[in-house]
């Protein structure tokens, strides 16, 4: 009976834990927005290499349009407006030929259309192989997704393609220990990275078919000793591929525009932290890279890792202008001012406490409650001036 009450009794917190908590959601919407305050249109920015972008259904209801978040916040406030995390090289078609007669209200002349922005099924609300929105409301339980780093869909861990929810590197608390991930139908376009050293992958469970260098092609199991002889050194390839520029040293040793690769079973990939600075620069990759449209996996700044770097340093700079703002103006107070604006801060954490003392904690706190705090804190000022 009395583990009965205990799970019916409301959870309490500390105005610290509160602080905290606040803190932490302000910190990770900054990390998905990198830091945009929502204050202005990136249209003028062009294709930025990644930004938080939403999709209006209520404007859109085919899901082939894309806005920033300024614009959703200031031309979409009350539409039904799906978020989509970040997208690569996007810009922002709010208030474009395909919103008919709505006007953007931040940056009304765009071009009618953005010809080198791509759309998938997110921005129609639905994720997934099976095509399902997220949260999905006729789901009890909401299954955890995963972002595919080449397509950009968001996959339900069980509609991965693998054999068990096992296969996916975790740690003993289970916190991911893979840095990005690519589906089952992307990882066809990206078999080239079952040419590099098996540690590039996050997880050992997955194959690497060896390469047999005289026809071109990845061999059988059979000729998996001749192919390991031949597989590049990973200590050497770490130092080399970082600091690798675009010239004519392949860090493969092979030319992969003619070497093709055979999957034993088709199956995504869980990449490892460093893997795209293992990638080979040679001006042969370089160009197979482009070919594929895949180019921007050289790209530093592309990388999830350097967008939530840009919005926690964003969110610094923005904290520190706070504080800077806050002391600049307490150093234009005199000296009475200054007492005056401590004593009020005395007497609003007092009133706090005697009200928190005195309140019955059955009860719900009601806007009267609330508006005797401050009317207390009112007659206080008065007693004070007086």
């Amino acid at each position: 009976m009395t583990d009965a009450f205990e799970d019916e009794a409301e959870q309490t917190m500390t105005i610290g834990e509160y602080i905290e908590g606040v803190e932490a959601e302000e910190l990770k919407a900054d990390l998905v927005l990198g830091g945009d305050e929502g204050k202005d249109c990136t249209y003028s920015k062009g294709y930025m290499k990644r930004q938080a972008i939403f999709s209006c259904l209520t404007c859109v209801p085919d899901g082939n349009a894309g806005i920033c978040t300024a614009c959703s916040l200031s031309c979409h406030d009350g539409h039904e407006v799906v978020e989509l995390w970040t997208k690569r090289r996007f810009k922002c078609d709010c208030g474009n030929s395909k919103f008919g007669v709505f006007v953007c209200k931040l940056w009304p002349n765009k071009d009618p259309e953005n010809g080198e922005n791509s759309y998938n099924q997110n921005f129609k609300g639905s994720y997934c192989t099976c095509g399902r929105p997220y949260p999905d409301p006729d789901s009890q339980e909401q299954t955890e997704m995963i972002q595919c780093c080449i397509c950009e869909d968001w996959f339900h861990e069980n509609h991965l393609g693998l054999d068990s929810l096992e296969q996916i590197p975790r740690d003993e608390e289970g916190e991911p220990l893979y840095d990005e991930f690519i589906c089952q139908e992307c990882a066809a376009s990206c078999c080239f990275l079952k040419l590099y050293p098996i540690s590039i992958l996050a997880s050992s469970k997955q194959k690497v078919a060896p390469i047999h260098a005289d026809s071109g092609t990845v061999s059988s199991e059979k000729d998996g000793e001749n192919a390991k002889k031949k597989e590049p050194d990973m200590e050497k390839d770490n130092a080399c591929s970082r600091n690798q520029s675009s010239s004519s040293m392949c860090i493969l040793g092979i030319d992969i525009n003619s070497t093709s690769v055979v999957f034993e079973k088709k199956e995504p990939m869980f990449l490892s932290k460093i893997w795209r600075d293992l990638l080979c620069r040679c001006s042969t990759c370089w160009d197979y890279y482009t070919q594929k449209g895949i180019g921007y996996l050289i790209d530093k700044e592309d990388s999830l890792e350097e967008y939530e770097k840009m919005g926690k340093q964003k969110r610094e700079e923005k904290l520190q202008q706070q504080e800077g703002a806050e002391l600049n103006f307490l150093n234009t107070l005199n000296h009475v001012q200054k007492m005056e604006i401590l004593n009020g801060i005395s007497d609003m954490k007092n009133e706090f406490r005697s009200f928190l003392e005195s309140v019955d904690t059955s009860k719900p706190i009601t806007p009267d409650d609330v508006r005797g705090i401050f009317e207390n804190l009112v007659k206080k000022k008065k007693q004070r001036l007086l």
